[in-house]
């Protein structure tokens, strides 16, 4: 099956190693250090992550910009805004991106391009620090922050509700991308805890698992980038996504570690994933049925098709 952005709703990881510890300052140099949703709807987009994730909201807007800062108990996570006119005339669509932290913004924009990669928004000085959005030679975007306005206070460890606890690629080629990514941010490969099938490669920052990568289906046109929000509960966040106007597109689906996954849609189109324990809610199963999904915002394109539960009679 092919999901929206590039995503394979049939692939699903043996495993997402604990994420335990703590990461020190949020914006270390080559995580993600901070996301945001551009979407048609900040204010329906805030309350529905409110209570699918139980993030809190903070207006931080400027006199030239809306903003609101999503947060994990007291630690800011992430942004939502609007998509801009441009955008939205281009017929962009709602969407999450990850920005990786780094310590020179101007050099690794120049590296991005030497290994093959596309500068979209060349270093730009903005509300949350200064930033890029990038792509990788095989055109998964992603974001580039240096000195982040947020995040500089010491954060709780990954796997801790609320937070981004993994993040995956869905890549062109996986064995030919994971040499980008080395040489420009230094993530290694880690081995998986199960079965090391080919088809996933597991990565570490600074010697923590963060994420995987997997070749995308060739019925899927872009590759992407997918974040998984933890939540305590799967089966009441699923319920909360869907009780919203959001959308299950896979599971939730049970990995060998006991984890449960989902991957998602929100009520605005936006991808994204969950992972936690079963708890107590109860998990809902779900039956599919597929719609077309094609979109364009200049150079950045994503076609393919979403999976989305039959309504309910």
């Amino acid at each position: 099956m092919a999901g929206a952005h590039g995503v394979q709703l049939g692939a699903v990881p043996q495993s997402h190693p604990g994420l335990n510890g703590e990461i020190g300052v949020a914006d270390q140099l080559g995580r993600f250090a901070w996301y945001e949703l551009l979407t048609t709807d900040v204010a329906a987009a805030g309350a529905f992550y409110r209570k699918a994730v139980g993030w809190g909201l903070k207006d931080e807007s400027t006199p030239k910009l809306a903003y609101t800062v999503v947060r994990s108990g007291s630690v800011p996570v992430g942004g939502l805004l609007d998509i801009p006119d441009e955008g939205r005339r281009l017929g962009a669509t709602p969407r999450w991106m990850g920005y990786v932290a780094v310590d020179d913004l101007d050099r690794t924009a120049a590296q991005i391009r030497r290994l093959g990669g596309t500068i979209f928004v060349p270093p730009t000085d903005t509300n949350i620090g200064r930033i890029a959005v990038v792509a990788d030679p095989q055109k998964a975007t992603f974001g580039l922050i240096e000195e982040p306005t947020h995040g500089r206070s010491k954060p709780g460890g990954l796997d801790e509700p609320g937070r981004v606890g993994w993040h995956e690629l869905l890549a062109g080629d996986r064995t030919v991308i994971f040499d980008f990514y080395r040489a420009l941010f230094g993530w290694q490969k880690a081995d998986a805890q199960a079965d090391p099938a080919d088809w996933y490669q597991l990565f570490s920052a600074d010697g923590q698992t963060v994420g995987g990568m997997l070749t995308k289906l060739p019925s899927v046109a872009q590759p992407c980038w997918l974040h998984y929000f933890n939540v305590d509960d799967i089966g009441a966040a699923t319920k909360q996504v869907n009780a919203g106007g959001g959308r299950i597109l896979q599971g939730p689906i049970e990995l060998p570690d006991g984890c449960w996954i989902a991957r998602c849609v929100d009520p605005q189109g936006a991808l994204f994933a969950l992972q936690g324990a079963r708890g107590q809610a109860g998990i809902e199963p779900s039956s599919a049925s597929e719609v077309g999904w094609s979109a364009k915002w200049g150079d950045v394109a994503s076609q393919g098709r979403i999976v989305l539960p039959k309504p309910k009679r």
